[in-house]
């Protein structure tokens, strides 16, 4: 597995990392277990200390990590500037809420006989983190910020096209004040991955990437007994109902389909619209992204930026000619791309009926899936024809309705009347082909503590 930095705007490859060795594995274990033995004893007085740092340093250095972002995937470098923001506030939230998150419970007992009973939350070890490319530094916070506050200590296994972006976390949390060895980045080769679940000191593995990723890294943790949690793909419907605000729904849609050009598990991949609007919506639709402007991703002017890598480009390129050839219906939305860079021609995808199997493929890049749907419950049929579950959006006039229609999509998030956006006080997590666990908030902080029972009883109670 080569780490490199590639800039996908111009194709250069601007540096190269090695691999780690096993023995740079093995120590880096040995030294996070020892940090581990004392953080875990750590109060959260002095651990919030460090995640508050974390934050300030972000909103110092703003510009610094965001350059960092866009220079290694290619994001927009006002949308990396955004990323950096909401990492410095993910970081804010835990220092704030952790201990009243990870307090101990008083269970309710039916017989006062049988004891005083609490649950109390205690960190398990070592936190093996794989992230993705798409979202380098957010992606990072939202598991090191909830699992370093719980007393944890955690590994990272960045994506390989962010070598620079995975080195410098690492470097914001020793600048931060964090004790040496809590948190590392290595530039693992794959065996090392079943090497260090295997290790008895680490207690799992928090995963997101692709579903193939996820069937591989959740089958190596079983084998060893670990904790798992999977963010994986996604294939978001994005519902327009009959009595919507086509004009402000159109723009979500235009957004929410191409931020970060189209690169999100969340983004929205399925636009379902009413058959009433269907027409002016499309029409909207087309012009809002016939406006969107390729080049540039540090040119502020510029609001479409190229993908990752022109692998990525190919592969892409290549799932639509699957498409097409299950009967997709294909129209290129706007201007030509540049040609220069991994940039891809946004496009819209129509013809995806019950017969055509690329309805249940996740398109990780511009491509719309656009459906006509005859009403409310066809468009709720339409959302729910899919293998993934992660998250939604429905838009409509009518609140009650929003929320009627929001709790009959089968995924783990749903907005109404907004495109689905992370946050650092929401939770994030989806179901069935989408993976299982969470991340933020109280649900992420406890994916990797020990649950524990204490319970005080009268020696000379009755069995």
């Amino acid at each position: 597995m080569a780490y490199a930095t590639t800039n996908p705007y111009t194709g250069e490859v601007l540096k190269t990392f090695p691999n780690a060795t096993d023995e740079e594995v093995q120590a880096a274990l040995t030294d996070a277990y020892k940090a581990f033995e004392s953080w875990r004893d750590t109060s959260f007085v002095e651990r919030a200390k460090i995640m508050k740092t974390a934050a300030e340093i972000l909103r110092r250095d703003l510009d610094k990590y965001a350059r960092l972002g866009t220079l290694e995937m290619g994001k927009l470098f006002k949308e990396s500037k955004m990323e950096i923001i909401l990492s410095a506030e993910i970081f804010e939230y835990y220092a704030e809420h952790a201990e009243e998150l990870l307090k101990p419970e008083t269970l309710p007992v039916a017989n006062p006989a049988e004891g005083k009973a609490t649950l109390v939350h205690e960190p398990l070890g070592i936190v093996l983190a794989i992230e993705p490319w798409n979202f380098p530094f957010y992606q990072v916070v939202r598991i090191i910020a909830p699992q370093l506050s719980a007393g944890n200590a955690v590994l990272l296994k960045h994506a390989s096209n962010l070598p620079q972006c995975a080195a410098i976390c690492e470097d914001l949390m020793n600048e931060a004040g964090l004790p040496k060895g809590l948190f590392r980045n290595l530039y693992l080769a794959r065996p090392h991955t079943e090497m260090i679940l295997n290790d008895p000191r680490v207690c799992g593995v928090a995963l997101t990437g692709s579903e193939g990723a996820g069937v591989i890294i959740a089958g190596t943790a079983g084998k060893a007994l670990k904790k798992a949690t999977m963010e994986l793909g996604g294939a978001d419907a994005f519902i327009v109902l009959d009595d919507a605000d086509v004009e402000k729904a159109a723009k979500w849609a235009v957004l929410g389909r191409h931020w970060n050009a189209g690169q999100v598990c969340v983004s929205a991949k399925r636009i379902i619209v009413a058959d009433a609007i269907y027409d002016r919506f499309l029409d909207l639709y087309k012009k809002g992204v016939a406006e969107l402007k390729a080049g540039d991703p540090m040119d502020p002017s510029i609001t479409l930026a190229p993908l990752c890598s022109q692998g990525a480009a190919d592969d892409l390129r290549k799932q639509v000619e699957e498409a097409k050839k299950h009967g997709a219906k294909v129209e290129p939305l706007g201007a030509p791309v540049p040609t220069k860079g991994s940039f891809f021609q946004p496009l819209l995808m129509t013809g995806l009926d019950e017969n055509n199997e690329a309805r249940h493929w996740e398109f990780f890049g511009p491509v719309t899936q656009l459906y006509r749907a005859k009403d409310e419950a066809d468009a709720i049929r339409i959302a729910n024809d899919s293998p993934y579950g992660l998250g939604g959006a429905v838009f409509t006039k009518d609140e009650s309705r929003g929320a009627r229609v929001a709790s009959k999509i089968r995924t783990g998030m749903v907005y109404v009347n907004h495109p689905l956006i992370p946050k650092a006080d929401l939770p994030f997590g989806g179901i069935a082909r989408s993976g299982y666990g969470r991340e933020l908030v109280g649900l992420g902080i406890k994916e990797f503590v020990n649950h524990k029972l204490i319970n005080i009883v009268d020696i000379d109670a009755p069995l």
